[in-house]
């Protein structure tokens, strides 16, 4: 690596979204490096700055609003040839004031699945994929509920809103499985959801699924990432976060949070240990763990891209 690079450079980012979906890029004025690329706004932090200050400072002088809501989100390294940058993003949801370029610069509000606007940041790309990712990850609960009975709810879910799911009934044969795979992914893909099958990587190539959720025992034997468009892996610990980075993973989930049902009277992590090992991620990270759909927020506040809920799902 090169002197120029030996530096790392802090920056700040943010991903402002509309309650549709839709978030703000901003094209780079002309007579800066990068002139003409698309990318998040923000900027450099400055010494003796945390980098949420350094937020608040930059979306003020470069689009005149003021933040009321940020999220510490995920933290992407990038280097470019004139220097490395490590990006802080946060997801900002609610600001005030008038949004007008104080720089010159175009803006585009775009969706994660269509982005119109060309050339992107390079290392800007692994977070327009991150972007696809809604807040609920639902874990399947056939084994409680009873198979017919969770295909009774799943529609129920899908219409309101669901659009990630893992299927995870590990005490089916596995033909029984194959077969409501199948029914799962047609119910789910009909309504633009996607899901991941725990585990079984050959099985969710079989049956169409779009993606796998592998466990950590997996994550720490793994090779290489499996052949899906969609990989996530079952963490618990910063080790295993950082393996399912290495290995290339979209996302991962965190667990436990809180005490759960299933294991009374387990550790846990607690919402500080969640947020000490899930901040700084280079992927979104689900939490997961005796969490109902009102921590939400609790969950966005200690970096989480969302909750993964198993018996509150349905």
């Amino acid at each position: 690596m090169g002197k120029s690079n030996t530096k790392i450079v802090e920056v700040a980012a943010a991903v402002l979204q509309k309650s549709d979906g839709t978030f703000l890029l901003a094209q780079r004025p002309p007579g800066k490096i990068w002139a003409g690329y698309w990318e998040f706004p923000g900027g450099k932090i400055e010494a003796g700055e945390s980098a949420r200050d350094a937020l608040v400072r930059e979306l003020r002088e470069e689009l005149g609003i003021d933040v009321v809501t940020a999220y510490p989100w995920i933290m992407r390294v990038y280097i470019y040839p004139h220097a490395t940058v490590r990006l802080n993003f946060f997801r900002v949801t609610e600001w005030s004031g008038e949004m007008h370029p104080h720089e010159g610069q175009q803006f585009s509000w775009q969706r994660a699945t269509e982005v119109t606007v060309t050339p992107v940041l390079p290392a800007n790309s692994p977070v327009l994929r991150a972007l696809e990712l809604p807040s609920l990850y639902a874990i399947s609960n056939a084994a409680e509920l009873g198979v017919e009975e969770f295909m009774r709810r799943l529609p129920v879910a899908l219409r309101n809103g669901l659009r990630l799911l893992q299927l995870r009934e590990k005490n089916l044969p596995r033909e029984a499985l194959r077969e409501l795979a199948l029914r799962v992914v047609a119910l789910a893909h009909a309504s633009g959801a996607k899901v991941l099958l725990n585990a079984d990587v050959a099985l969710a190539q079989e049956v169409g699924a779009d993606g796998v959720q592998l466990t950590a025992a997996q994550l720490v034997a793994c090779a290489g990432r499996p052949a899906v468009e969609w990989c996530s892996a079952s963490c618990h610990s910063a080790e295993e976060l950082r393996l399912a980075e290495k290995l290339g993973c979209d996302f991962a989930v965190l667990s436990p949070v809180l005490p759960t049902q299933s294991h009374p009277g387990a550790p846990h992590l607690g919402w500080e240990s969640f947020a000490a090992i899930a901040v700084g991620s280079s992927i979104p990270v689900y939490a997961l763990g005796g969490l109902k759909h009102d921590d939400m927020h609790t969950a966005w506040q200690h970096g989480a891209q969302g909750i993964a809920l198993l018996r509150q799902a349905w």
